[in-house]
């Protein structure tokens, strides 16, 4: 149902010509994986990213849908949600990844949703323009 090749998942595709801001959703082990391994290239080896469960996908793509984000369709990468005022998100099995345009508004309604979604203390936000991991 969703790929695993999370190198592929650079929504920019779905914003073409637009700068974006990407803010994106792991599982908390992956955060001490990578803080344990502490690797530049952390990002570009799918194994160290820590897949969903089945029921935490679920859980994701229902919370996506309470937020508004509308499912727009499912390809080999994932399931691909757009919003209409915040921009695009991709679950797939390994991260939830959030793309929005350069606009404050919008990259500060994308990090709160984010940062959210981390309630449960089951997953972690990872920021790559703004010193990577939240701490809670």
């Amino acid at each position: 149902m969703i790929n695993s090749d999370s190198k592929i998942i650079s929504t920019a595709n779905l914003h073409e010509n637009i700068m974006s801001y990407d803010v994106q959703l792991f599982r908390a082990e992956t955060k001490e994986r990578e803080q344990k391994l502490n690797r530049e290239d952390f990002f570009d080896d799918d194994e160290n990213i820590e897949p969903f469960t089945d029921m935490q996908i679920q859980q994701l793509k229902q919370r996506l849908l309470d937020y508004e984000y509308v499912l727009t369709e499912e390809n080999k990468w994932g399931l691909n949600f757009t919003h209409p005022e915040f921009g695009s998100a991709l679950l797939t099995d390994r991260g939830l990844y959030f793309t929005t345009t350069f606009d404050e508004e919008n990259i500060f309604e994308v990090g709160m949703i984010a940062s959210e979604f981390t309630d449960t203390e089951e997953f972690v936000k990872y920021d790559p323009q703004n010193d990577g991991w939240e701490e809670a």
